[in-house]
């Protein structure tokens, strides 16, 4: 029954995150909203000073590919040597991989071309949607997702979703102050994020439920031959 609850919160947040970034792409072609986003890079690097600068650098560093790779070779090591998690190991390598095969795809077919002001890092590539934010969200999620289950503590656990989300925004925030994104390019990458890890969750639940169900049906069979 329980995980039946999580495959109907997996793909009701799959369908939410997937509205949310149609609608969103549709908004980036209106020049009104390039106006707007403007408005708020300007409030976002208005902070701007070289402490916090500094700051900023350090979080699009842990977005970048690099750490991120790094970081997702340490946690595959951890669950399949640590925890002995199979399906887990399965499930953390397709999110992954498969987030940033998406965020290139993405990328190609909306050619946004990137803010042209007040760069602080200077980068190639397009804009929409961010590869920081999404890789930032898929990893932190999958982070929050495995975890949770081998944290007894109410504390604890409120850390973990506490720092993940603290990541998250750190790192989405960090590329529009640094210049090389507008604000829907990180909601963009959140919301795509959002649609493919859900769905990666959903038939890693579906699978998990009806291998159970296979499982221990024979035991069920053979309690109902006894009546």
């Amino acid at each position: 029954m329980k995980l039946r609850v999580y495959l109907i919160i997996a793909f009701v947040i799959s369908i939410t995150c997937m509205l949310g970034f149609v609608w969103t792409s549709m908004l980036i072609s209106d020049r009104e909203i390039i106006g707007f986003e403007r408005r708020i890079i300007a409030v976002v690097q208005g902070m701007e000073s070289p402490g916090l600068t500094k700051v900023m650098k350090i979080f699009t560093f842990i977005g970048s590919t690099k750490f991120v790779i790094i970081l997702s070779m340490f946690l595959i090591f951890f669950l399949y040597k640590v925890l002995k998690h199979r399906l887990e190991l399965v499930l953390f390598i397709t999110a992954i991989a498969g987030t940033a095969i998406l965020n290139q795809l993405l990328k190609q077919w909306f050619h946004r071309i990137r803010p042209d002001f007040h760069r602080l890092i200077e980068i190639g590539g397009y804009s929409f949607p961010s590869g920081h934010a999404m890789s930032a969200f898929t990893l932190y999620v999958m982070i929050s997702f495995l975890l949770w289950r081998h944290i007894s503590s109410r504390r604890w656990r409120s850390i973990l979703i506490f720092f993940s989300v603290l990541m998250i925004l750190a790192i989405g925030i960090s590329r529009i102050y640094l210049g090389v994104h507008y604000p829907s390019d990180i909601i963009g990458g959140y919301l795509a994020s959002g649609v493919w890890v859900s769905m990666a969750v959903f038939f890693f639940q579906y699978y998990k439920e009806k291998r159970y169900n296979n499982k221990y049906k024979p035991v069920r069979n053979n309690r109902e031959n006894l009546f």
